[in-house]
């Protein structure tokens, strides 16, 4: 026969616990989001404002070309090709991590996913240019 197990003395609760129910949260619910009823109408889904950047293309547009402007709709594809070039390089750049079997991305991670992503000398212009930007940036 096995001998009784020893129970610890001195961890206290605080009566914090004592007597009441534990709640337990339903899996995939997050937040303390209400439950969903088959009445309600659901809500859009809202997409990010940080994956915006029709604010920053239109500033570099005014600086290169001040008298156009730029409708709605060019605006929309210009921030959906931004959003897809930037995913592009992200998901590259994590390949390549996980391929150097690394858990930290460095800079060579990010210039080597836009030398592949990018062709020829586009991909040399966007180096240079992120490169003026980062020493600008770290070296204020």
């Amino acid at each position: 026969m096995a001998p009784p197990l020893k129970i610890k003395k001195g961890r206290k609760t605080r009566g914090k616990t004592k007597g009441k129910p534990v709640k337990k949260s339903l899996p995939g619910r997050g937040r303390g989001r209400p439950p969903v009823v088959a009445g309600d109408k659901q809500k859009k889904r809202r997409i990010n404002p940080d994956s915006y950047y029709s604010r920053y293309l239109y500033l570099v547009l005014k600086q290169i070309h001040p008298d156009i402007g730029i409708s709605f709709m060019a605006m929309s594809i210009m921030n959906s090709f931004m959003n897809d070039i930037f995913e592009r390089i992200a998901s590259e750049a994590s390949r390549l991590v996980k391929i150097d079997k690394r858990l930290t991305m460095i800079k060579r991670d990010i210039e080597t996913a836009v030398r592949l992503i990018l062709p020829g000398e586009l991909a040399t212009h966007a180096l240079s240019e992120g490169n003026k930007a980062m020493f600008s940036f770290v070296f204020i």
